[in-house]
């Protein structure tokens, strides 16, 4: 035998018995309602110092354009130059300054040009033709007609045969060049005062505006009035038959010098940049005050930049004067009153859904520290906000939300208790994060949805990777809800994709941090997960080969008892996993004496044949005792331990019992020739009675099943025990054997304490017959093999 399973069965040496029995200090601690309402106020007092002692709304995660929860005040008086205003007014500076114009001379310069070489070729016209009506000769009406189309060539001019005619008649060649000397000077002060087209003015510019800032031809800046190109021809049209002395000869003069008029008047941005530019460095910041209690955010609203800058401001000061004390949000009263409510609703709720729990410190205990854990963590992620970085760096701040991993204790509570329990406390974390953050319904509804996708994950997992695949769920669904606030807020892209991976890492990390404390609030308060069963399931578990090589037969009736309790709980609603751990484990104390026990008695001796009844009831009722010391020396489950000492309840151990009470004392020596038997257990004699027996003696020592898993392996190691003792088994025998041992269970009072119904018996029997006619079934017999080599039989 190996040396490791050797110390197992070392009963020479004194040892200390482990007792699993609960101390007074323990039962205490569980039960006390003096200690529930410690727990109580302990609770309500950590809740109201994380979620409202020194809360400030000023730190408050705000971005702009994004819809204000709750109204923010000024906690004290204080000034900032507002860059946002003095933005603003410098936009005003800048709409009120005028834009600068620059006069463009060089059409008219053209134009003067164009019209002086005109008036040269008529004064070489005249002296090639001096004689005759341009009109009368052919000869000289095309000369001259093409001395006009000339000048028009030169620019988009349209001066008429007949008007330069006008003009030629005039008079002499000094006349002529006086009136087109007055014409042009009647168009160089038109041109001096602003030609405009509206166009470059505004769609509805009157037909005269006033220009305040103009660049003259010397580059001086002036301030005038400007004329329309209508107004232009009007004044040209009037001053030219002033010049000329009539219409006659002022309408023609019009429409040749018409055609030097156009809009000279062309905005200038280089000059209109340089006067702004030159306000804006005589502009001062504008300084903001902000009295005490002035509302810098209002609810239901969106942020403004004006309002965001404030904000901004009011925490900078809040950081740099931190001895200002911060009156804000509900008093000491109110805070405590909404703890207190919040707290009595989980009561009441668990009382309803989960009695257990209420009736446990240690279930309530471990609710009110994962709880209190989780809200810690939420607040620390707030306490970020309050850091320089996250002041100055609003992007970064509206993460925090995300960062705070709120689905921890729900998840917990989901593996722990169970998911009722834990979708509660996934509400009261939701409801105490919003309120940390500023009264944000959004973000309630986004953690409680996170939470319950977590919980719909979690419940019932049976590996660890379960856990932190149900807590990534959970931050896809951040993430996903984050997608939707940031478009409903308007935010940029970046930002709503910054919060979605937020919400993914907490995610990751929640599932981290549960997987890492699952184990040590197992052992802390006594809890067992099915994360820990199944891997109680493992057949090398040392004491599960313990079992296998010292006794194998009750290893096998163990595997036997456990398939029927898995199917058994199941049916009814219990445990099928913690069914099965603790059946595996219920008789690991036969491992100590396995010779003493029927399935292990593979030669075919009893060593009871030689013992007194009493002494073997003992040693049979040992093996819970040394389960139990088993069971506490390899850390079991409080479970599998209680089902180790229930599993027998306080039944009789009716073999020894009936042999006891069939045998007396040995005889007196009495005269004749009777001679006295040797045998101390030899039946009584005529005339003597027999032994009294005390029943206790041959009883187990309790307790009786106090729950349903512990209930199924009770009946289920009968069962399989009296299954063995049927030569055939069919359905009618099978049914007969368990009815009469439920019966006789049931009649002994070894339910009497059990949580369960005749409906759910029922099941339990029915689940116990399938199961036991399955695996019991008969098979065929195969006929033998006749040798060839054997001589036949002789035929008749």
């Amino acid at each position: 035998m190996p040396s490791f399973l050797k110390s197992f069965l070392n009963r020479n040496q004194p040892r200390t018995r482990k007792t699993a029995a609960v101390s007074g200090t323990v039962e205490f601690l569980e039960t006390s309602r003096l200690i529930t309402l410690l727990i109580f106020a302990a609770t309500t007092a950590a809740i109201v110092i994380i979620s409202f002692v020194g809360i400030s709304t000023a730190n408050l995660p705000v971005l702009p354009n994004q819809i204000a929860s709750l109204r923010i005040v000024a906690s004290a008086p204080f000034s900032y130059p507002s860059a946002e205003k003095t933005r603003i007014a410098s936009e005003q500076i800048r709409d009120r300054l005028p834009p600068v114009y620059r006069l463009d001379f060089e059409l008219l310069n053209q134009f003067e040009t164009h019209l002086r070489e005109l008036l040269a070729a008529l004064d070489a016209f005249e002296r090639d033709h001096p004689d005759g009506d341009p009109a009368t000769s052919p000869a000289r009406k095309e000369a001259l007609t093409d001395l006009v189309e000339a000048f028009n060539a030169k620019g988009p001019y349209q001066a008429s045969v007949a008007d330069v005619t006008t003009l030629f008649k005039a008079g002499s060649s000094a006349a002529r060049a006086a009136l087109v000397e007055s014409g042009l000077r009647v168009l160089r002060d038109i041109y001096n005062e602003g030609i405009h087209d509206g166009r470059s003015l505004g769609p509805e510019t009157p037909a005269r505006v006033t220009i305040s800032q103009i660049v003259s031809a010397d580059g001086t800046v002036t301030r005038r009035s400007s004329e329309s190109l209508e107004q232009a021809l009007t004044a040209l049209r009037i001053n030219l038959a002033a010049e000329a002395g009539g219409r006659e000869l002022g309408l023609p003069l019009f429409r040749i010098f018409r055609n030097g008029v156009t809009p000279n008047l062309i905005f200038d941005l280089e000059a209109t940049r340089r006067l702004q530019e030159n306000a804006n460095r005589e502009l001062k910041p504008v300084i903001v005050d902000v009295a005490r209690g002035q509302t810098i955010i209002e609810p239901g609203l969106r942020v403004t930049p004006e309002q965001y800058e404030m904000l901004t401001a009011h925490r900078k000061f809040l950081l740099e004067h931190s001895d200002i004390a911060l009156e804000e949000g509900l008093q000491l009263f109110g805070r405590v009153l909404l703890v207190l409510a919040m707290l009595i609703a989980s009561v009441l709720y668990i009382r309803i859904e989960d009695r257990e729990t209420l009736l446990s410190n240690g279930r309530i205990a471990l609710l009110a520290l994962v709880v209190t854990l989780n809200l810690g963590l939420v607040r620390a992620t707030y306490a970020l906000s309050s850091l320089p970085f996250f002041i100055e760096n609003s992007v970064a701040a509206s993460l925090l939300p995300y960062l705070a991993p709120v689905a921890i204790a729900p998840l917990i509570v989901a593996i722990l208790i169970n998911a009722g329990s834990a979708i509660f406390m996934a509400l009261f974390i939701s409801i105490f994060t919003s309120i940390i953050y500023g009264n944000r319904l959004d973000l309630l509804v986004l953690t409680f949805l996170a939470s319950v996708v977590a919980i719909f994950w979690g419940t019932h997992t049976r590996n660890r990777s379960n856990v932190l695949r149900a807590s990534i769920f959970a931050g896809i669904t951040v993430a996903v809800f984050a997608l939707i606030i940031g478009f409903i807020d308007r935010l940029e892209f970046l930002t709503i994709l910054k919060h979605m991976a937020a919400g993914l890492a907490t995610g990751v990390l929640t599932g981290v941090i549960v997987v890492g404390l699952l184990p040590v609030l197992e052992g802390l308060f006594k809890r067992t997960t099915d994360i820990t069963l199944l891997e109680l399931t493992d057949y090398n578990h040392p004491l599960l080969r313990l079992m296998q090589l010292e006794a194998p037969g009750t290893y096998h009736h163990s595997l036997v008892v456990a398939q029927l309790s898995e199917n058994a709980a199941a049916e009814i609603g219990a445990n099928p996993l913690l069914a099965r751990v603790c059946a595996l484990f219920h008789d690991i104390g036969k491992t100590g004496k396995p010779e003493y026990f029927a399935e292990n008695q593979r030669d075919g001796t009893n060593p009871h044949d030689l013992s007194n009844p009493s002494l073997s009831a003992l040693i049979i009722k040992s093996h819970v005792k040394d389960g139990v010391d088993l069971a506490i020396k390899h850390k079991l489950p409080r479970a599998v331990i209680d089902v180790i000492q229930q599993h027998h309840g306080t039944t009789l151990i009716r073999y020894f019992y009936h042999r006891a009470v069939s045998y007396t004392r040995p005889p007196a020596p009495v005269p004749g020739n009777v001679t006295p038997s040797k045998d101390p257990f030899s039946p009584a004699l005529p005339g003597l009675g027999p032994v009294p027996v005390s029943e206790s003696t041959y009883r187990y020592d309790g307790p009786r099943p106090r729950f349903k898993e512990s209930v199924i392996i009770h009946l289920a190691d009968g069962v399989e025990a009296a299954s063995r003792s049927l030569r055939k088994v069919t359905p009618q025998h099978l049914g007969e054997i368990i009815d009469q041992i439920f019966h006789d269970r049931m009649e002994d009072g070894q339910l009497d304490e059990a949580p369960v119904t005749f409906e759910e018996l029922a099941k339990i029997k029915t689940s116990f017959t399938f199961t036991l006619l399955n695996m019991l079934h008969g098979r065929v017999a195969y006929p033998q093999e006749i040798d060839a080599s054997l001589p036949k039989p002789a035929t008749l």
